[in-house]
């Protein structure tokens, strides 16, 4: 079997890399299509995960531009299809797959956690085959996308328990970034400011910033989306903060840290899978799985800089045993 992965956004790196170690491994070719936005591509490379750019960049954070560049990806996308003979097409939140995969008569299977993204799920929805989603989202939010329960495939838990099952962090990351052991170690992730569904400001962020930030106690490791986000960072000049050039391994800086603080959702979902003390400055309105993480004491919600708690802790920074990525990759092998 031929199988079209496009992976659009950095997240999604993560999620789809044990899912192409298994198709290979059941005998699967696998074609791999992504575009230049965020870290995408960079931890492609670091993957060593093979793929093609295709179509123009991210539109940036205007519903124009974001419009422009989406039909200008879908032209590209399905001239890159039309040449080839797929099987079947997968997305985690890519929804220009599922409309390229329609149009070509390809079975696709679209997957997101976060459903409050209306546009982008909504199209993704339509077009799909089959919709795969955490089981915390209750259908009567995936019904106003259109992904009707007889589309719709659950699986229990984070899908990051599943792509980080057995993971063990590599320690190399905290001297490639020169790190004091000896101090409070915090890991932060800045807003999705590019996103339609993140339309709020977050004084709160730039708060925490600004505490941890002359904080003698603590290193706080900023992992920025897009380079305009490190240079305003670095800008900053704060002491503490440490500001990577170039992508770096985030899911063993998190699996190390003391504390995370994000103002996305995956990095948040992954300290709490890897048992790390999250926080988080979501300024925008919760999906339900963030929202079953807060209720369940798993994920905290920052109100104010001065109710983090800043302390060492301990504990191996290894994952539990996790769910089998198998399971997962069977729901989304449900659309053929």
């Amino acid at each position: 079997m031929r199988v079209w992965i496009d992976v659009s956004n950095s997240p999604q790196v993560a999620f789809f890399a044990p899912l192409i170690d298994l198709l290979h491994a059941r005998g699967h070719e696998v074609e791999v299509t992504t575009r230049e936005f965020a870290q995408t591509l960079e931890l492609l490379a670091l993957r060593g995960i093979e793929h093609e750019v295709v179509g123009p960049p991210h539109g940036g954070a205007g519903a124009f531009g974001k419009g422009r560049a989406m039909a200008g990806r879908v032209r590209a996308l399905r001239r890159f299809v039309r040449a080839r003979r797929f099987d079947l097409a997968l997305s985690h939140a890519s929804h220009e797959l599922p409309v390229v995969a329609r149009s070509l008569g390809v079975p696709s299977a679209y997957a997101f956690d976060y459903e409050l993204a209306l546009v982008q799920h909504g199209v993704g929805c339509r077009a799909a085959r089959r919709v795969v989603v955490p089981d915390a989202i209750p259908q009567r939010r995936l019904d106003r996308l259109g992904a009707r329960a007889a589309k719709v495939r659950r699986y229990p838990g984070l899908k990051e328990e599943y792509y980080l099952r057995g993971f063990v962090p590599n320690r190399a990351v905290l001297d490639e970034l020169g790190l004091d052991p000896r101090r409070v170690l915090v890991v932060v992730r800045t807003p999705p400011e590019v996103s339609l569904y993140h339309r709020h400001g977050s004084p709160l962020f730039d708060a925490v910033l600004r505490r941890i930030g002359v904080d003698d106690a603590v290193q706080a490791v900023v992992l920025p989306r897009t380079p305009d986000q490190g240079a305003a960072l670095r800008a900053l000049a704060l002491p503490s903060l440490v500001v990577p050039e170039h992508v770096v391994d985030g899911a063993s800086l998190v699996a190390l840290a003391d504390v995370v603080v994000s103002a996305g959702g995956t990095m948040n979902r992954e300290a709490v899978a890897l048992g790390v003390p999250v926080y988080t400055t979501f300024a925008g309105k919760l999906g339900a799985v963030d929202e079953s993480l807060i209720a369940q004491g798993r994920l905290r919600r920052l109100d104010s800089p001065n109710d983090l708690v800043l302390e060492k802790r301990s504990g191996t920074g290894e994952a539990p045993v996790g769910r089998d990525p198998a399971l997962l990759l069977d729901l989304l092998l449900t659309a053929l």
